[in-house]
């Protein structure tokens, strides 16, 4: 029986979805082709209509997830905040790839990489509009270390064993986030 058109967009979408789930939630390499198609009630000869390899899934799976965390739907503030929740700390598989799949990436194609970079430039330059610094550069620097105390928050959280210590973790970098450029920069020099 063939499939049409819209069928098979619409197939390719739910893989995508499905895979970005299942590697978040699971890592690259812990998850295959089969299960992937299983969960969608596809057979696995199908997927070969719409990628060509689990390298190939694993990239346009990779570009499908960056590109629907951008924050564009929530203010500044907001995202912040949802970003730095236990919510979405304990939500690997619909969390944010970036903190979910950064390590596992390193181990990718070039393509996966470019994926992800392309997904992170979109990021910074969203942050970057949306912080109230007076130069561009400053806001950009501003978007840069946000952004990485966002993701390197997360990424801690979620592996501590501490719960305690894990939502600390969270709630320290919102509020170091927050502080901006008010925080006390002098202090961090070196003594004279």
């Amino acid at each position: 029986m063939k499939v049409s058109r819209e069928q098979m967009a619409e197939n390719r979408q739910r893989i995508l979805e499905a895979a970005s789930r299942l590697f978040r939630e699971k890592g690259f390499e812990a998850v295959g082709v089969a299960e992937i198609m299983k969960a969608l009630g596809l057979t696995h000869g199908g997927f070969y209509g719409h990628f060509t390899s689990k390298d190939d899934l694993i990239v346009q799976a990779l570009a499908h997830a960056v590109g629907e965390r951008n924050g564009a739907t929530l203010s500044l503030p907001a995202y912040l905040e949802e970003y730095l929740s236990p919510r979405h700390r304990d939500n690997r598989a619909g969390g944010c790839p970036i903190s979910g799949l950064a390590a596992d990436t390193l181990r990718q194609t070039p393509e996966a990489r470019a994926a992800v970079t392309d997904g992170v430039r979109a990021q910074l330059d969203w942050m970057s509009e949306k912080f109230p610094e007076a130069t561009e550069a400053d806001r950009r620097r501003r978007a840069i270390g946000s952004w990485s105390a966002m993701v390197g928050a997360t990424i801690l959280a979620r592996v501590m064993a501490d719960p305690v210590l894990s939502e600390e973790i969270l709630t320290e970098t919102l509020a170091w986030i927050n502080d901006g450029p008010d925080r006390p920069a002098a202090a961090l020099s070196e003594p004279q």
